[in-house]
């Protein structure tokens, strides 16, 4: 069981998701759209738990299985989608070399896709809500110090609201 941490904003965070963000393109090629930093550490500023999220593009399923295989190649293995469509999981081992990362595959038609965006870039252009959202999970982070689950739900109503404020909307 790890203790959540949230810390204050490091500035190496873009660098760090660059050497990650290099040597999964080297490997993937053409098969993927894009590779794109997600989560808390792509926001300047926002206070964050040291893990860098990426989200891997692909057109589609045939694109999703040549991923796949050339992710596994390079040490990911695929852990399906854990409950959200459109979002397959990849963990990994042996990667000291690299910041800790959560990486995910979406296709570019992927609704998961399209929130981690829209949240991400809402907050880049948002200090007070950027700001309003570190304090949610500092206090998240102190109630529920080793209870992933509990921190995610306690973080889940200030993420809904301040999408909604900015006009997205979650499909049914």
């Amino acid at each position: 069981m790890r203790t959540i941490v949230v810390a204050p904003y490091d500035p190496s965070w873009p660098a760090a998701f660059e050497a990650i963000r290099d040597e999964l393109a080297s490997a993937l090629g053409d098969c993927v759209l894009g590779i794109e930093h997600v989560g808390s550490t792509s926001v300047p500023g926002l206070a964050a738990k040291p893990v860098i999220d990426i989200d891997i593009i692909v057109q589609d399923d045939t694109a999703f299985e040549l991923a796949k295989t050339r992710l596994a190649a390079i040490g990911y293995r695929h852990e399906g989608d854990l409950g959200i469509k459109d979002r397959q999981v990849f963990q990994y081992d042996g990667k000291e070399h690299l910041m800790l990362h959560h990486l995910y595959v979406c296709p570019a038609y992927s609704a998961e896709l399209a929130r981690h965006i829209a949240f991400r870039d809402t907050l880049r252009a948002n200090p007070a809500e950027r700001d309003w959202y570190a304090e949610v999970k500092r206090l998240a982070a102190k109630h529920y110090t080793n209870d992933i689950n509990a921190y995610i739900l306690a973080k889940g109503p200030c993420v809904k609201e301040i999408l909604e404020k900015y006009g997205y909307r979650e499909e049914a």
